[in-house]
């Protein structure tokens, strides 16, 4: 085993889903609600739109949810300690997202189309499935998912 992993958790044979433990498997499937939610709760193809998108048009509300659905992804990533950089990278996608609400019209329609929370929950998940071997989430992956990386199905992008 290398240091700071952990080896992959057993499957289950009544559920075929992995044992992860019950928080981290909690996290992981908060972070696909969030991202469902914020960028892909209406899709089209490849392309999606959520509240964030939705709200980025609402002066006031854009920031509130932005730094909101963000600070919680921040906050899971603490609870499932995360590697830093991974948290690092979830707070430069968190923190491009907000920034592009401080310019009227322009920077609206670049946070309606910049799907930054959904790029911070994927980061999120990658680091715990390196960590804790695959999880199958709850809900159906997000649309433009699952995909294999490094022979294990992750959802999302």
């Amino acid at each position: 085993m290398n240091a700071g992993r952990t080896e992959a958790l057993p499957v289950s044979r009544e559920t075929d889903r992995l044992a992860a433990p019950d928080d981290i498997r909690k996290i992981y499937n908060t972070a696909e609600t969030i991202k469902r939610l914020s960028d892909r709760l209406i899709g089209v193809g490849p392309w999606g739109i959520g509240l964030d998108g939705m709200l980025a048009w609402i002066p006031g509300a854009n920031v509130a949810y932005g730094l909101g659905a963000g600070g919680l992804l921040i906050a899971l990533a603490i609870k499932a300690q995360a590697q830093p950089a991974t948290i690092a990278r979830m707070a430069a996608y968190i923190a491009i997202d907000n920034m592009t609400d401080a310019v009227p019209i322009l920077g609206w329609a670049a946070d309606t189309l910049f799907r930054g929370h959904l790029m911070a929950a994927n980061a999120l998940q990658k680091d715990i499935v390196k960590r804790h071997g695959p999880i199958e989430p709850d809900l159906p992956a997000s649309p433009g998912g699952p995909r294999k990386v490094g022979g294990s199905s992750v959802a999302g992008r």
